[in-house]
């Protein structure tokens, strides 16, 4: 308003058909500018709200990902009889440390993202809610990279375990264990799903920040 007021009082100074044409002239680049604000504001309540509600289904999507690959994996093993009930040879996950941190990586995944339900629940309820947002995103990049350093030795396990590696004198163990292979490579799905769900994550609450 002190800018009209100032802006009047210097076109008040020239002739009449001037001072309509200055006016005229301000209230334009005025009413442009309230156009280029309130494109540029924050989202809409019902926008933010439905941003948190997909917040919460991705977070529930990921938690069943994680949480199964982990019991999944570490529910695996499988005996074979080698020529007599007295002699067997016995496979199994925990045999394989990167197997094994494929696991715990899972569950700690999942335990985290478990914990971040009633933070995404709040976010539903207060969706303008900024500092806890930037706390999930935080946690939720380092998740991502816990998950997806897990996902991916474990696929390099499983590729071994399917076709070996002669250079090496690594030999494929899948035609004996197979049925310990197909569980090790199932569990892999779940693990790459929540790697793709925490990364839609990421984007959603860095766009829900950026428009605020």
């Amino acid at each position: 308003m002190r800018e009209t007021w100032i802006v009047l009082q210097t076109c008040k100074t020239v002739e009449f058909d001037q001072f309509k044409s200055c006016t005229a002239r301000h209230i334009r680049m005025e009413g442009s500018g309230e156009h280029g604000e309130t494109s540029k504001g924050p989202l809409s309540k019902g926008v933010s709200r439905g941003l948190c509600i997909l917040d919460l289904i991705f977070r529930v999507i990921a938690v069943i990902g994680t949480l199964a690959s982990a019991i999944a994996m570490g529910t695996t093993n499988q005996t074979m009889p080698f020529f007599t009930q007295f002699v067997q040879f016995k496979e199994r996950y925990s045999d394989l440390p990167t197997l094994t941190f494929f696991v715990v990586a899972n569950s700690i995944a999942s335990a985290y993202l478990i914990i971040s339900l009633p933070l995404s629940i709040v976010h539903i309820i207060r969706s303008r809610a900024k500092y806890s947002r930037l706390i999930l995103i935080f946690f939720d990049v380092a998740m991502l990279a816990l998950v997806t350093a897990a996902a991916s030795a474990g696929a390099a396990i499983v590729y071994l375990a399917h076709n070996g590696n002669v250079s090496a004198n690594w030999f494929a163990i899948c035609q004996q264990f197979d049925s310990f292979c197909e569980r090790i490579s199932g569990s892999l799905i779940g693990s790459f799903a929540a790697m793709v769900v925490l990364i839609l994550l990421i984007l959603l609450s860095a766009v829900a920040l950026a428009r605020r």
